[in-house]
């Protein structure tokens, strides 16, 4: 179940080939997580699955191994002698009893990072240490013993040295950012993510593998580790983004301690995204978790969960560069209506709040996403913001823009929301009449025009005294239109007459009670 609930999920379009399948992670009450899809590193062309050295589960936690390598010594400049940093002996290589320290000598030789910037450097002592991570995720991952407390310690602190870095970005400072902008951009990758995967790869099997112990673990992947994670999210590779999507979906279903707090942190997230910087790289794949964890939601929802979706997702409509993230948050608005089918009201009057006037490509987007919304709406939640909403719609049929016309008329297509509009046809249709008449008559778009008559003729099969009286009604209006025109050009042309004859003499024109009179009706 929880397999094909992930499988529906809106995935982001990545250009990096080296995306990855987020991780299936489970909502029970016991807080496990579901195994991996794949066991092998994704992209990585150098991790092996037939790597020496097992980890072994039957020495004591004891020991003094849990600090770096005596052996490294590193320089200010970040720089190591070929001598300073030397690769231990494998695991197959050592006495079962030594197991235990080698595994903790290695976890600290790790913990030195390398500049990655200058690939002419420290190249012997970068893949030492990248043999090294391997063996270490080999050895996590064929584990068939709880992991001691020590080791789990060691593991958080050599990833948190790994990954927990000031993230750098191309600077945008004279730059409108446009969602459409970005997306032409390539993204910005990180020159030592040969390294990084690795990390990355050895913290997701931590955190998944049954013998991680979540009673101890949370001492260490704890609310600040937490965060740090989060704070990961703006970087710019995409790479990275989607292993961080999968760890910490793994957290969030493993760690149900840490559950409402992911979930306050991802809000605040939101909030100093959507008011102050509008300016974020992982909104897509925090949407992504969001909708499976969403998903999982028991009934009746919580008052917190409904102050989220008004507070935080409704509002994320707003910032220009939406396209990106747009199919995510379209899909964690429809789960909460079909949840909570009364949210529909409080759905649709939020993106009528925040619909884009201007922007014929948002206005499309948002159309789309109505439609998801009104197809799991209930007739009495669309009979509480039918009028509103359709006379946004009745704008949308009189655009010029020929894809905002259609895709307004292709809402009749669906099935559901057009038996809601024939049940309520006696309200909506003189809403949107006066648009439907002008398309069939004037609009310079041949599609849209041929769109308008059948739906037109669906009202007119439906109801033909309802819209014969609607017929009559727009006859009326236009020809006290004509009538108002034909008013107001008679005065300006007296107007001008008048004006002309006075322009010699330099002589005020005065305007008298009755032409004032037809001027202001």
């Amino acid at each position: 179940m929880i397999n094909k609930i992930l499988n529906k999920l809106p995935r982001k379009p990545s250009k990096s080939g080296d995306s990855r399948e987020i991780g299936a992670a489970s909502n029970n009450s016991h807080g496990n997580s579901a195994p991996l899809r794949g066991s092998d590193i994704v992209g990585n062309p150098y991790v092996s699955t037939s790597l020496p050295g097992v980890y072994p589960t039957s020495v004591s936690s004891a020991n003094n191994g849990n600090k770096l390598p005596h052996a490294v010594n590193s320089k200010p400049n970040g720089s190591f002698s070929a001598s300073s940093y030397e690769a231990l002996p494998g695991f197959k290589d050592v006495p079962s009893t030594e197991k235990h320290s080698l595994f903790i000598r290695k976890l600290g030789l790790c913990c030195v990072v390398f500049d990655f910037t200058d690939p002419t450097k420290n190249v012997k002592e970068k893949e030492i240490k990248r043999q090294t991570l391997l063996e270490l995720v080999d050895s996590i991952t064929s584990a068939n013993g709880k992991f001691p407390e020590t080791v789990m310690q060691e593991i958080v602190r050599m990833v948190s040295a790994n990954l927990f870095r000031m993230l750098t970005s191309p600077p945008r400072e004279n730059k409108v950012l446009e969602a459409f902008d970005v997306e032409e951009e390539e993204p910005s990758m990180d020159p030592a993510w040969p390294h990084l995967q690795i990390v990355y790869e050895l913290l997701l099997r931590f955190v998944a593998s049954p013998e991680t112990d979540t009673k101890l673990a949370k001492r260490y992947v704890d609310h600040s580790f937490v965060l740090r994670i989060l704070d990961l999210f703006d970087s710019e590779d995409p790479r990275e983004r989607e292993y961080l999507k999968t760890v910490l979906h793994r957290i969030y279903g493993k760690f149900m301690v840490h559950r409402p707090f992911i979930r306050k942190a991802i809000n605040n997230i939101f909030f100093r995204f959507i008011f102050e910087t509008e300016k974020h790289s992982g909104i897509a794949e925090l949407l992504e978790i969001l909708g499976s964890i969403i998903n999982g939601f028991a009934l009746p929802l919580k008052e917190e969960h409904k102050l989220f979706l008004v507070r935080a997702l409704i509002p994320l409509h707003k910032p220009k560069c939406i396209p990106m993230y747009h199919q995510q948050l379209s899909y964690c608005i429809t789960q909460f209506v079909e949840k909570d089918c009364k949210l529909a009201d409080t759905v649709i009057r939020g993106l009528l709040k925040y619909w884009p006037i201007t922007n014929s490509s948002k206005e499309v987007m948002f159309l789309g996403e109505l439609e998801e919304v009104l197809e799991a709406t209930q007739p009495p939640e669309f009979q509480r913001s039918m009028v509103p909403l359709y006379c946004r719609i009745r704008n949308c049929l009189s655009s010029s823009h020929f894809q905002v016309a259609e895709r307004a008329l292709f809402l009749w297509n669906n099935d559901h929301i057009d038996n809601l509009i024939k049940q309520n046809r006696k309200v909506i249709l003189p809403i949107i009449f006066p648009a439907l008449e002008k398309n069939a008559r004037n609009h310079w778009n041949p599609a849209v025009q041929s769109l308008t008559l059948n739906v037109r003729k669906l009202f007119s099969d439906a109801d033909p005294e309802l819209f014969q009286e609607c017929l009559l009604k727009f006859q009326e209006d236009e020809a006290q239109e004509k009538d108002v025109n034909q008013q107001r050009e008679a005065t300006w042309k007296r107007l001008e007459e008048m004006a002309a004859m006075k322009a010699a003499s330099n002589e005020p024109v005065l305007i008298t009670g009755k032409l004032s009179h037809t001027s202001s009706s």
